[in-house]
């Protein structure tokens, strides 16, 4: 774990006070404009022509390794993947693991000795962390592919046969602009990271290039560094001790949803729960529900459901060597205390976003 400090945003700008006021406005102006788009139902969009995918995935099967099967998100999609899978006629099967490099490896070897036809590497595995196994697998035939993975702007890896990618810089700019908008232009933050998931590194990025755009008044005092197998015991107590050395922090970020069960105890226990706002990424129901008891601010859903069909999709697409969509076909959608109410009491997982990608994906499939 490690702890950044990091420099106030607008610091690179001298304004005289008159204009510093009218760019500040606009800014936050700007970033309200911007955060619109997020907060509508969520429309179907296809993501390529129409085909028969029971054809493609026949006496199939995909074996889909999470960065962690202690992680509700992930464990939540490979769950829907199951059952996409079942009604379509693919076999998929999450090779559970605690985070451990050498449990992906295994993931591996138990793919190919087992006659799987696809490893899905999801949301957190760089193939190149498990470089010799990816060659090894697709030597014996078996495509490797990654989901919610990689940002646009990266360059997958070459051995990849697909990839789905996500828009963690769009994420990033959205944190950026619903935090300017909900501080006046004027946040104190505390950024919760892991900088060893490669997503992270655009996201921040767009984090921070949003709030030198929109917010140059908004500081990140202290970017907090913690590895995914190390939130349990790390992040708890690195929240406390940057609140009580910087009690001016008013927004807390961080920037995977599943961090924030560490996080609301921090801000109980300093006395800060419901005072420091906290806005987050994923729309894990636990923390939906940290909203609707006041402990969270602000979450940036995706239904997992949504994400199980279109990476079935692209996955179905690959086996029968059709073209591949460039991007996980799932729009992102705000959670506040204003609209939280539709993700159900408790909050559901799927719940919230509309139905419209349902019938969108069986129709483009042939089976309705």
């Amino acid at each position: 774990m490690t702890l950044k400090k990091v420099s106030t945003i607008g610091a690179f700008a001298l304004l005289a006070t008159a204009g510093a006021v009218h760019a500040d406005q606009a800014g936050i102006d700007r970033a309200q404009e911007r955060l619109a788009v997020y907060s509508n139902e969520p429309v179907f969009t296809s993501p390529g022509e129409p085909f028969d995918i029971k054809a493609c995935v026949a006496d199939k099967k995909m074996l889909s390794i999470p960065n962690s099967s202690a992680n509700p998100f992930l464990k939540g999609i490979i769950d829907r993947m199951r059952a996409v899978g079942e009604d379509i006629g693919l076999e998929v099967t999450e090779w559970e693991n605690q985070g451990q490099p050498s449990q992906w490896v295994q993931g591996f070897d138990f793919a190919v000795r087992d006659g799987y036809d696809v490893i899905n590497l999801i949301s957190g595995i760089s193939p190149d962390t498990v470089l010799p196994q990816v060659q090894a697998a697709t030597d014996a035939g078996v495509k490797v592919t990654t989901s919610h993975f990689y940002d646009p702007s990266f360059e997958p890896n070459e051995l990849l046969s697909s990839t789905l990618p996500v828009g963690f810089n769009e994420i990033g700019k959205i944190l950026a602009n619903w935090t300017t908008v909900n501080t006046d232009g004027k946040a104190k933050i505390a950024l919760i990271v892991s900088r060893e998931v490669p997503p992270t590194i655009p996201l921040v990025d767009g984090f921070m290039s949003e709030l030198a755009e929109n917010c140059p008044d908004c500081e990140v005092v202290q970017e907090i560094n913690v590895g995914v197998a190390e939130w349990g015991t790390k992040i708890q107590s690195s929240v406390q001790s940057v609140l009580q050395a910087n009690p001016d922090v008013d927004v807390v970020i961080p920037i995977y949803d599943s961090m924030s069960q560490f996080v609301v105890p921090a801000l109980r226990l300093t006395g800060k729960l419901g005072k420091v706002k906290v806005a987050t990424f994923n729309g894990t129901p636990f923390v939906l529900d940290y909203i609707t008891d006041g402990s969270v601010s602000m979450n940036i859903g995706e239904s997992l459901d949504w994400i199980a069909y279109s990476t079935v999709d692209a996955t179905a697409r690959d086996l029968c060597d059709l073209p591949i969509p460039e991007k996980l076909n799932v729009p992102f959608f705000i959670f506040d205390k204003d609209n939280v109410a539709l993700a159900g009491s408790p909050a559901q997982f799927d719940t919230g976003y509309g139905d419209s990608y349902v019938s969108g994906f069986r129709t483009l499939w042939g089976l309705e």
